[in-house]
């Protein structure tokens, strides 16, 4: 019974420092981050070897935690509302080299190591894998996308095996 209430009172007690005053936050040497309303704090990811966007996601408190703990990306899926260990079914785990927070903490930056794989769930090496052309838009419902990657790097039907996409309409 006293292990549940201390996990009952870690959960709901803060993981980083309070943001007590805006020179802390901003020039202070401590981990203040801002999460928002839903508890969550926007991370871009890059390949530290080429500088590439591989993803956009979220983190909440657990994830950046064990983020910073395991060196291994921790995101927390919106849409499955859950947390996501980046590579666990897939094997392609981020191996974390670098993380950065913008000046109001609020946002994060992390670089990773994902060797020779991937880091979209559609099989692409990145997310982005996609350009808008830019110019004049003469139909706004027929913009075409320009495609930056040509191969996939893995099958998402074999690796993912049935289970649901994480993309809603």
């Amino acid at each position: 019974m006293q292990i549940a209430i201390l996990s009952f009172f870690h959960y709901f007690t803060a993981m980083f420092k309070k943001r007590d005053s805006v020179f802390e936050v901003e020039e202070g040497k401590f981990l203040s981050p801002k999460f928002d309303e839903k508890g969550l704090i926007p991370v871009t990811t890059t390949d530290f070897k080429t500088g590439e966007v591989l993803m956009h996601g979220y983190m909440n408190e657990e994830a950046l935690k064990l983020t910073i703990e395991k060196k291994e990306a921790c995101y927390w899926s919106r849409s499955r509302k859950a947390l996501w260990h980046k590579g666990k079914t897939s094997g392609f785990v981020q191996k974390v080299i670098d993380i950065r927070i913008d000046d109001d903490q609020d946002a994060l930056w992390m670089t990773v190591d994902i060797g020779n794989g991937a880091s979209c769930h559609v099989g692409y090496k990145s997310c982005f894998y996609r350009s808008i052309p830019l110019g004049k838009i003469n139909n706004s419902e027929e913009v075409k996308l320009e495609f930056r990657e040509k191969e996939k790097k893995f099958d998402p039907e074999k690796v993912y095996k049935g289970q649901p996409n994480p993309t809603k309409l």
